[in-house]
């Protein structure tokens, strides 16, 4: 079985105080100074962004009907420790008004979906909470 190529992003990105990121659909077209703080930030939006459609397609797959406010707070924290680099996260879940444990299954279940929450796995420390109404 061969897989099919559903999408392709195509970006340029250059360094230096005039530092910039470009999407090739003109779509993404952000100022990126050094030392690239927005890097995060934006790693931070695309996983929530593909999170939250893994999250719409595990609940289609169940026939749950999501509630209107879903959304994800993503934070991505670079670290340094003994002079190495890595990554760490957390996906706060808002499902306002849905049953908590069902949440919880969905929560899961798109982690097994989302492309990005596939890549980390294993290589990133990642922290999901649900929050907001229906929380416990």
């Amino acid at each position: 079985m061969s897989s099919k190529v559903l999408f392709t992003g195509k970006t340029h990105t250059t360094s230096g105080s005039e530092g910039a990121g470009r999407s090739s659909d003109g779509f993404l077209d952000i100022k990126l100074p050094q030392p690239h703080p927005a890097a995060e930030n934006l790693f931070g939006v695309a996983w929530s962004a593909c999170y939250m459609g893994a999250l719409e397609l595990a609940a289609s797959k169940k026939k749950i009907t999501l509630p209107p406010g879903l959304a994800v707070d993503a934070q991505i924290d670079l670290n340094l420790e003994n002079g190495a680099f890595f990554l760490t996260a957390r996906l706060d879940v808002s499902l306002p008004g849905l049953d908590p444990e069902v949440a919880k299954e969905l929560i899961h279940a798109a982690h097994g979906i989302c492309p990005y929450s596939k890549a980390t796995h294993g290589n990133i420390a990642v922290e999901t909470n649900l929050v907001g109404s229906g929380a416990v």
